[in-house]
């Protein structure tokens, strides 16, 4: 493989047992995720009553590869692979696969935004966690790089919490990626958001299983989901996308940058088509917003959108309709379908015919661009 700096978008943190215990605002005690041990020996996070995930995503990486059939939903927090939780352990795992920056998100912070409906509640979580995250990253700083936490129920304490975070060094920021259904993406209550992370320089992501609680998109953990549900996840993103597009948000925030993360590519194509398609040969009635000019949805979300991915031959097939300057690999280690310790040799798998300039973009080119490395 040529000599390309390698920037894995989507890497993760396995948050440890004591973060939130420790960390909390006082007036939350006893309602903050915790790990309860259950009869058949697995950990299990619960928050303020409601049962989370467990730690499997953190401790099987690379046993897809070596043992496929020890692949399992049930362990204990010291199996954890420990560059999920000690920077130093996930620099040289980071060393052992060639990456040479993580941009990095939670594990059980993902799915908090689904099962904490109280909103004051969960935003006194991502405040800790965002702390965490930060010490996680400082003895690293060219290394590791953090994406807050940002809850935007409440628009204003949102800006708080993502100027906080951009303060504190994080990278760039996650909100729900499909809010509650009263209040979507084109909704004019948001417009101080993105004008603040458009000012700030602060990215923000759409990260799979951060829906908020509403009809359709109930919380449901690896244990029981469908996979119907599995084929289907990147309805939300597409949702919300085309709420920010259709309604003019990137008009208005020409420099706002949002991202698709672990949804991977190959949707893209026929959405781009749609979103063009209605907008010229539709009338959609009293919600329609005409963009100035002669510019079409699509142009919006190239200038606009950058798309998290992992392994989507498809999708680099497809990549010309796409767009090379918005597809960012990433490994999404140490989570079980992680490319680690193979990332070097999917990467060439998967980019066979790139060009050299493509792979450069799209390995880690793209990535120091829009998080501004």
């Amino acid at each position: 493989m040529a000599d390309y700096r390698i920037i894995s978008s989507d890497n993760h943190v396995i948050e440890p047992p004591d973060l939130w215990t420790n960390r909390i605002d006082a007036k939350f005690k006893s309602r903050e995720p915790h790990v309860v041990r259950l009869p058949d020996g697995a950990d299990r996070w619960f928050t303020d009553g409601i049962k989370g995930q467990g730690m499997f995503a953190g401790a099987q990486a690379g046993v897809r590869f070596d043992e496929p059939e020890n692949l399992s939903t049930r362990f204990t927090f010291e199996e954890v692979r420990p560059g999920g939780y000690i920077p130093g352990e996930q620099i040289k795992d980071m060393d052992i696969d060639g990456i040479d920056v993580s941009i990095l998100y939670p594990t059980v912070g993902l799915q908090l935004f689904c099962t904490v409906p109280d909103s004051e509640l969960l935003s006194a979580t991502f405040r800790a966690y965002n702390d965490w995250l930060a010490e996680f990253c400082e003895p690293f700083p060219d290394r590791l790089k953090g994406i807050a936490m940002v809850n935007v129920d409440d628009v204003q304490d949102g800006i708080s919490e993502l100027e906080r975070s951009a303060k504190m060094g994080l990278a760039g920021a996650m909100i729900t990626i499909y809010p509650q259904e009263d209040r979507p993406y084109d909704s004019p209550v948001y417009e101080p958001f993105w004008a603040a992370a458009q000012d700030l320089g602060m990215p923000l992501s759409l990260h799979i299983t951060t829906n908020r609680p509403g009809p359709g998109q109930q919380y449901m953990d690896l244990d029981t989901v469908k996979a119907s549900f599995l084929c289907n996840t990147d309805h939300w993103v597409r949702m919300s996308l085309a709420d920010m597009i259709y309604s003019g948000v990137f008009e208005r925030y020409p420099k706002l940058m949002v991202g698709s993360v672990e949804q991977e590519l190959s949707w893209v194509p026929h959405f781009l088509d749609r979103l063009d398609y209605n907008y010229t040969q539709r009338a959609i009635g009293d919600t329609s917003y005409r963009f100035k000019g002669s510019s079409l949805p699509s142009d919006f979300y190239h200038s606009n959108v950058f798309l998290g991915f992992q392994e989507d031959a498809l999708g680099i097939r497809d990549r010309d309709i796409i767009g090379v300057d918005s597809l960012l690999w990433g490994s999404d280690y140490p989570h079980q379908e992680s490319t680690f310790p193979r990332s070097k040799e999917i990467i060439e798998e998967i980019l066979v015919g790139c060009t050299e300039e493509e792979k450069a973009k799209i390995v880690g080119g793209n990535s120091a661009r829009i998080y501004h490395l």
